[in-house]
């Protein structure tokens, strides 16, 4: 666990070269899909008797694949927060995503709800991404954020240099988007 020293108030546990492993370690452990649910109440626990501050929220960014790490976030979460990009084949990989989102729900953990959608790399000037976002807004009113992410050099350009929009260009188009997505969520 790290402090961000940019943002203050965000603590990262950021993934490093250990965790590449992972897979292959948990595949022969007992109860590997809840290793990172008591590893978060073991951490939370700890905080506390600390007298350390609890945290607000917890994010757990994962993989586009369904492995036991992914497997291991939607057993420790309650809620899965999906960034859909506006392109036909991210309406079947959500459709997939759903189909195992059911399977973790009617197996390991039941508490679990598709709480927020938030569609990205938006680009008002093609059809696609105005069809997709019907689409997706269509199926799910209650999940979908009004607010949407467009398609940004500035996004790009950031992991480049090693810092998040909100950093890299707090004043971008694509910063600004992220701000009112977040503000929405901390409203629901």
């Amino acid at each position: 666990m790290a402090p961000c020293p940019d943002i203050s108030n965000l603590i990262c546990a950021p993934a490093t070269i250990h965790l590449a492993g992972a897979e292959i370690e948990l595949v022969s452990l007992v109860a590997r899909e809840q290793r990172l649910r008591r590893a978060i109440d073991v951490y939370a626990k700890t905080r506390a008797k600390n007298g350390e501050e609890r945290l607000d929220y917890i994010f757990i960014d994962c993989p586009p694949s369904l492995g036991l790490l992914t497997v291991n976030a939607f057993c420790a979460a309650g809620e899965v927060l999906i960034p859909i990009q506006c392109e036909y084949y991210a309406l079947e990989g959500l459709s997939q995503l759903l189909k195992n989102i059911e399977m973790i729900q009617k197996h390991l953990n039941a508490d679990l709800v598709v709480s927020t959608i938030l569609l990205t790399m938006y680009d008002g000037r093609t059809n696609l991404a105005a069809q997709v976002a019907a689409e997706v807004r269509l199926h799910f009113p209650e999940q979908v954020l009004g607010a949407v992410v467009p398609r940004s050099v500035r996004i790009s350009e950031a992991p480049s240099y090693q810092q998040t929009v909100m950093t890299y260009d707090p004043s971008s188009s694509g910063a600004l988007s992220y701000l009112e997505a977040a503000a929405e969520i901390a409203e629901r």
